[in-house]
């Protein structure tokens, strides 16, 4: 199970990594050609896959990496989950986030949370984290426009505690694996929008 988790956490990783990083060196590979015609699109390219390589990157080591002091520091966590979010989204539908003040105990599992409801939004939307009860939801706003086969398969996943060798699904492999050594207990919510309550 270890190293199947390990698995599908680095392919999913490398996904959302490699793009950007495919960018960049077709950035460098112009500009070692020397043609200063191209220097514009090369500066942005430059700005914009580095700046979502920077966002992507800390949000993966505050999500998955090990536990550190910044996981009690709730301004770094919610810019660096905005962050995250502006690269998903895009100008005419942005990702937005409303975060409410968290116990640095349920960090993590914000942060894995709001990349799991990220993957089923379709065209923007606002993510919300709060507090709930003894806890914290996560969960997007009624209106988000959602994919349904990626719900059915989010909730299916949650429900059997399995995700198969999906790596799209690595955020809810190692956010069910961190419930469990945690002795945390999650719930599926489906009323004023999708999500998920951490107890």
């Amino acid at each position: 199970m270890k190293q199947n988790l390990s698995e599908l956490i680095c392919t999913r990783l490398c996904h959302d990594i490699i793009g950007n990083i495919g960018a960049v060196a077709n950035a460098v590979e112009l500009l070692e050609e020397g043609d200063m015609d191209f220097l514009d699109d090369i500066k942005s390219i430059l700005k914009t896959s580095s700046g979502v390589l920077s966002a992507r990157m800390k949000f993966f080591r505050l999500a998955f990496g090990l536990n550190n002091a910044n996981l009690e520091n709730q301004d770094m966590l919610k810019d660096t989950a905005k962050d995250y979010l502006s690269t998903l989204g895009n100008r005419s539908c942005p990702l937005q986030l409303d975060w409410t003040f968290v116990d640095a105990k349920y960090a993590k599992v914000a942060l894995l949370g709001i990349m799991c409801i990220a993957d089923i939004l379709i065209r923007g939307g606002q993510i919300s984290v709060r507090p709930y009860q003894n806890g914290i939801m996560v969960v997007h706003n009624e209106d988000a426009q959602v994919s349904a086969d990626k719900v059915i398969q989010l909730k299916e996943a949650v429900n059997s505690g399995e995700v198969g060798e999906n790596a799209q699904f690595a955020a809810v492999a190692y956010l069910l694996k961190l419930i469990k050594d945690t002795g945390m207990q999650i719930y599926m919510v489906n009323g004023a929008g999708l999500g998920f309550v951490f107890e």
